[in-house]
């Protein structure tokens, strides 16, 4: 199919537009019929994906301004694709499983425009069409919390809106400072990332501008100092806006790491690692305590957000195949699974509209199915092997140790706290008698919500057993940018460590 990136793109967009003609009762149904074709849309393009082929596919390319060199750069390649599809898929299960009373259709809507903005950051190759698509996204989730949240919806929507924006801010100064050195070295401007890829600049350069994407992407992901936006988001928006959050928007800032900062700033990126993975170790392990303190489950599963995000991040400065492997496949994992949990709470949240964990107790009794999937999901989170979160985190500690053995120790007790803060949830929420006689008459899983979750624990379980079709484009891509950044590299130390990076074992 010709073209089919740019339908991806506006497919969605082009149908919230039509959506204003949709009669209201028929808003859900049309909602989910529109994100289940661009699901099988994105679907197609896995099927017909070439997994020998590193380099990007389906390539589109228009000129948009040419005498600035600003240019509408469509392309995929194994580090996107599976964000992309998880994308569109983690939209169609939240069209599916939302419990939204009010303004139904102008929710469809506003989401099928968040979809449109999403798969536009990961397809994009152009910085500018990049860093719109990056914005727009502020726009449906800043509305989503603020018309649909909480009490405190207002607070927290303006909160991650400034967060974020700002950090944009930063990020595009960086951007326009790396087309200026183009220009300054060719004669001729562009914005495309293929030709800001064959800039070798300075390591000064280099580390003013990695700084300048680290602040617009560390803010997105978020990083610690910058995640105190993140609790209030989840824990004011509705269940719908907590799953896109969690499952897509934030690994719009991981993904910004992989396809800007390590390959045009390679010896930066070295240089970045040790600080880099200090602050990665203290999200793991700081914010799994905090997690174990609240008695909120909604803000348990906010705080293990986080903390999971700070494996990823430490995965992506590993600078090898294992470790950046790993990073993409636990944003798939981290994305699945967090957005599931988040589903989860909800679910307990539209029958009790209370999410402390205090209220309940005995909910296996009560609630057997229920209590079936979130115990799976659970486990995923902690990384029990088998399923997919293990597959992730394992490839990162086994990456990171290649750099720092004492590091990878010190990341490596997030599997215990987590396990320690996810089970006492379990305990409290499921286990022993039924205390609260409004919990006795709960009802267990319906069939929209059976729908909307059974899917999201057959991946679980089968990217677990059986990785490899997910991880082999990941693994050809990731070793690519290895071999271009080792090209790239001007200092004797990033050789060195992009070297022994591109000699570790292959990932299987």
């Amino acid at each position: 199919m010709e073209n089919i990136l740019s339908v991806l793109v506006f497919f969605p967009a082009i149908a919230g537009l039509l959506g204003f003609v949709v009669n209201k009762e028929s808003a859900r149904v049309y909602g989910v019929t529109v994100a289940a074709i661009e699901f099988f849309l994105s679907l197609w393009l896995w099927f017909a994906f070439d997994n020998n082929n590193a380099g990007m596919q389906f390539v589109e390319m228009i000129p948009l301004i040419p005498d600035f060199g600003v240019s509408y750069y469509l392309g995929v390649d194994g580090i996107s694709l599976f964000i992309v599809i998880m994308s569109t898929l983690m939209t169609l299960i939240g069209m599916i499983s939302m419990n939204i009373a009010k303004n139904i259709k102008n929710m469809v809507i506003t989401l099928l425009f968040l979809e449109m903005t999403m798969v536009g950051v990961f397809l994009s190759l152009d910085a500018i069409i990049f860093y719109l698509f990056w914005e727009l996204s502020l726009v449906p989730m800043l509305y989503i919390i603020g018309a649909w949240g909480g009490p405190l919806r207002i607070y927290a929507s303006i909160k991650f809106f400034l967060y974020t924006f700002m950090g944009s801010l930063v990020m595009l100064v960086g951007m326009l400072f790396v087309a200026y050195i183009y220009h300054d070295l060719t004669g001729v401007w562009s914005f495309a990332l293929t030709d800001w890829y064959a800039l070798v600049l300075p390591v000064s350069y280099q580390l003013w501008l990695f700084a300048a994407f680290f602040i617009g992407f560390a803010i997105k992901v978020p990083m610690f100092p910058f995640h105190t936006w993140l609790p209030y988001a989840h824990g004011q928006a509705p269940t719908i806006g907590s799953v896109i959050l969690a499952a897509v928007l934030l690994k719009m800032g991981t993904y910004g790491f992989v396809r800007f900062s390590l390959p045009m700033f390679p010896d930066a990126s070295v240089i970045a690692i040790t600080p880099i993975a200090i602050i990665s170790i203290i999200m793991i392990i700081y914010t799994a305590m905090v997690a174990y303190a609240q008695k909120d489950m909604k803000q348990v599963i906010a705080y293990s957000s986080v903390s999971h995000m700070g494996i990823i991040m430490l995965g992506i400065f590993a600078m090898n195949a294992e470790g950046i492997g790993g990073s993409v496949f636990q944003m798939l994992s981290h994305g699945i699974v967090s957005g599931a949990l988040f589903m989860l709470v909800g679910v307990i949240y539209d029958r009790r509209h209370t999410k402390m964990m205090d209220e309940f107790g005995g909910l296996a009794t009560v609630m057997p199915k229920y209590a079936l999937v979130f115990g799976i999901m659970l486990m995923a989170s902690v990384g029990l092997p088998l399923t997919i979160g293990f597959v992730g985190e394992f490839l990162v500690l086994i990456g990171f140790y290649n750099v720092s053995p004492i590091m990878t120790i010190l990341a490596g007790t997030s599997i215990i706290v987590g396990a320690v803060y996810m089970l006492s949830v379990y305990k409290k929420s499921f286990f022993g008698p039924v205390t609260n006689e409004a919990n006795r008459t709960l009802q267990d899983l319906d069939a929209k919500e059976t729908i909307s979750l059974v899917p999201l624990v057959l991946i679980v379980v089968w990217l677990g057993v059986h990785p490899k079709p997910v991880l082999e484009p990941i693994d050809n891509s990731v070793k690519a940018m290895l071999s271009f950044m080792d090209e790239k590299a001007i200092t004797q130390e990033a050789k060195e460590m992009i070297k022994v990076a591109k000699s570790t074992q292959e990932i299987k």
